[in-house]
């Protein structure tokens, strides 16, 4: 059917024209005939019919005819890209016959997708709950982990390696494993693996972290690789330390041993010369003497290193005051518990036993009766306080607990060892003004929770995808592949402005991720940016940001590489993607930011399947195909990249109708349409 546009130039220039056939008549008849005042009425009559009739038969074909059956093309349009949509108007005009048609085709339709929907619910309840159980599992597995497919793009990811690695753009489904561990060793681990599912350990080295990764074949039918990880850098750089000190003691000690065992032979070979005897005896009492400084410290070293291999763990406050209460009871102290419990990272048998020698030092010192224990979450530090009604205790006092050893055993690490593995010490704090008793602080880390355990995490919707691995394998060569299967990112963004080159630029970039055909609700990318010149009023009033909501933002040179890492092997998708890919281009500063992939435009597929309609904006496709903004997401990056990616999957099974399945058939149709398309 021709555009509206199309009809209403020919309806309004057929009008024109009969008005104007028909008046040319009427002057030439009154010039002609000079027809009596009592036929002049008839023949204006006459002479303005064609007119009259052109204009009525033209409305009425509007709103009888036209305006019907465009409502019929959106309903189809719907009805094919979004059959479980309601609030479908009626129809009216002379379609109105064909509503009890299509109220019955649509209904059964809706009624053979309901029923078959109930039959795949049924059948899949029982995998269903073995996937809750699963995800129930790895929420609360500590140890980060991933499931890869045979050509290593991840299948699975837990809360765990999400944690790990959420400064990573790289982490997502269906993304490989060589976007996020970079690194060629372990190519060649998933290519030497044991199909018996014998683990392989390597050491992989990172910008700021070491982290251990063990892969074991899985024997699934998608060749599954199950990869833990383990962040090693604290051990490696404690064993690093512990063998340093201990390379360069060991010599210092066979030295001395060996200018002992020299001077020591000499000595007894010396009978008649006192002098040179005398020599002998004080070099054997000067290598004693540093030799037992030698040993002294690599017991110190020993100590020291036993603590060293105790790793840190989350401990709430409370628990180790009732451990500690439980002790103090014993000695018959009272100990209180003061403040807001909060979780902290450290070694609760260390710090335990600390706590528990320093107060029985302390009632040796001066006796006491009740202690208050009072936890305090600071920036980065959690300090506790042991608080008593007495005198504080000096610094010189201090140092002299910080030599003692915690526990009645040889090699027993000591108080400041304790210290020295929580990065903390050891302070004396006097009564305060405000009444506060005399106290001991130490100041320990802080943990990630603060005062409350963290929130149980609901199961994500792309918590885990195994039907990637039956994607075919990945390619360079995108344009046979069907539109279904491709991995897309649809982005958007905000600028200061929209002239682009003339100095407006992007201040806010966000996009999400279309992953074997289903929109991945959490894997999306969003960060403002500073533009570093100011943002102008009346683009403030669209996307609500202002200077000062950027400020603090990173530029784009930053952003856009981290946001090139998230794209991945992607193709990119926008609404009206000519002004979007252009603010990237002129963004682009390397390598690392530079957008080479196919961009598919919304906006141009929408006007390829329904020319004949009007409203291709967003706000129009969102109505038309009932896609919700939820409130206050329109013009913003995020919101407005969602409801496109909503928008892609309706527009899909409407292209296949047509037969543009392929990225290739997809691209030729959108070059068509821009040609068309008036610049």
């Amino acid at each position: 059917m021709p555009s509206r546009q199309n009809l209403l130039g020919l309806w309004l220039l057929l009008t024109g024209l009969s008005l104007m056939f028909g008046l040319v008549m009427l002057l030439w008849l009154e010039s002609q005939w000079q027809p009596s005042a009592d036929i002049r009425p008839l023949l204006w009559v006459l002479g303005l019919a064609p007119a009259l009739l052109c204009a009525s038969v033209g409305w009425m074909l509007e709103r009888r005819l036209f305006r019907p059956l465009r409502q019929f093309q959106v309903l189809l349009a719907r009805l094919v890209a979004s059959p479980d949509a309601q609030g479908d108007y009626p129809l009216d005009g002379w379609l109105h016959a064909l509503q009890p048609d299509l109220d019955h085709i649509r209904d059964g339709w809706r009624q053979d997708r309901m029923q078959i929907s109930a039959a795949q619910a049924q059948g899949a309840r029982k995998a269903d709950r073995i996937r809750q159980e699963l995800e129930a599992l790895l929420q609360v597995l500590d140890v980060p982990l991933l499931i890869c497919d045979r050509h290593q793009r991840i299948l699975l990811f837990n809360p765990a390696a999400a944690n790990m690695f959420r400064e990573q753009p790289a982490l997502g489904l269906g993304r490989p494993l060589s976007q996020l561990l970079p690194h060629p060793g372990l190519l060649d681990a998933f290519q030497h693996l044991s199909a018996n599912g014998a683990p392989q350990q390597l050491l992989l080295p990172g910008k700021q972290h070491w982290l251990r990764c063990q892969l074991r074949h899985l024997g699934a039918a998608h060749g599954g690789v199950l990869v833990t990880l383990q962040d090693t850098t604290a051990a490696l750089e404690h064993d690093q330390r512990w063998r340093r000190t201990l390379a360069q003691l060991l010599p210092r000690l066979r030295g001395h041993c060996g200018s002992l065992n020299s001077a020591t032979e000499a000595l007894l070979q010396v009978t008649d010369n006192p002098d040179l005897k005398q020599r002998l005896e004080h070099a054997v009492e000067q290598e004693s003497q540093a030799l037992a400084v030698e040993v002294e410290q690599l017991t110190r070293l020993v100590e020291a290193h036993q603590l060293s291999q105790s790793l840190l763990e989350e401990t709430w406050s409370n628990d180790l005051c009732s451990a500690l209460k439980a002790q103090l009871n014993l000695q018959h102290i009272r100990l209180t518990p003061v403040g807001i419990p909060v979780w902290m990272r450290v070694d609760g048998p260390a710090l335990l036993a600390l706590l528990q020698l320093l107060i029985q030092r302390l009632n040796e010192l001066q006796p006491v009766s009740e202690i208050e224990l009072e936890v305090l979450l600071g920036n980065r530090r959690v300090y506790l306080d042991l608080g008593w009604s007495g005198d504080p205790v000096s610094e010189q006092q201090l140092q002299q607990w910080r030599a003692l050893p915690l526990f009645d055993e040889p090699l027993s690490p000591r108080i400041e060892d304790v210290l020295e593995q929580h990065g903390a010490d050891l302070w004396s704090l006097p009564p305060s003004a405000s009444g506060q008793p005399a106290r001991l602080r130490l100041p320990l880390p802080a943990s990630q929770r603060g005062v409350q355990p963290l929130p149980r995490l609901e199961p994500r919707p792309e918590f885990h995808d195994f039907s990637i691995a039956d994607l075919p394998a990945p390619s360079r060569n995108l344009a046979n592949v069907p539109l279904q299967q491709l991995e897309m990112v649809v982005f958007d963004t905000e600028t200061t402005g929209l002239d682009l080159r003339r100095g407006d630029r992007i201040i806010s970039l966000a996009a999400c991720r279309i992953m074997n055909d289903r929109l991945l609700a959490d894997d999306t990318f969003d960060q403002r940016v500073n533009p570093q010149r100011p943002i102008p009023s009346d683009s403030t009033a669209i996307h609500g940001l202002t200077d000062a909501d950027v400020a603090q933002s990173p530029p784009i040179e930053v952003v856009l590489p981290r946001f090139r890492q998230y794209v991945g092997n992607g193709i990119l998708v926008a609404h009206n993607a000519a002004f979007d890919r252009l603010a990237l281009q002129l963004a682009e500063t390397g390598e690392q930011s530079q957008f080479t992939m196919p961009v598919l435009d919304t906006l141009l597929l929408s006007r390829a399947l329904d020319p004949e309609l009007e409203g291709h904006g967003l706000d129009a496709l969102a109505e038309r195909f009932e896609l919700r903004f939820p409130p206050g997401t329109r013009h913003t990056a995020l919101g407005d990249a969602r409801v496109t990616a909503e928008l892609l999957l309706v527009l899909l099974p409407r292209l296949a109708n047509r037969g543009v399945r392929t990225l290739q058939d997809a691209l030729a149709l959108q070059a068509q349409i821009e040609k068309r398309t008036p610049q």
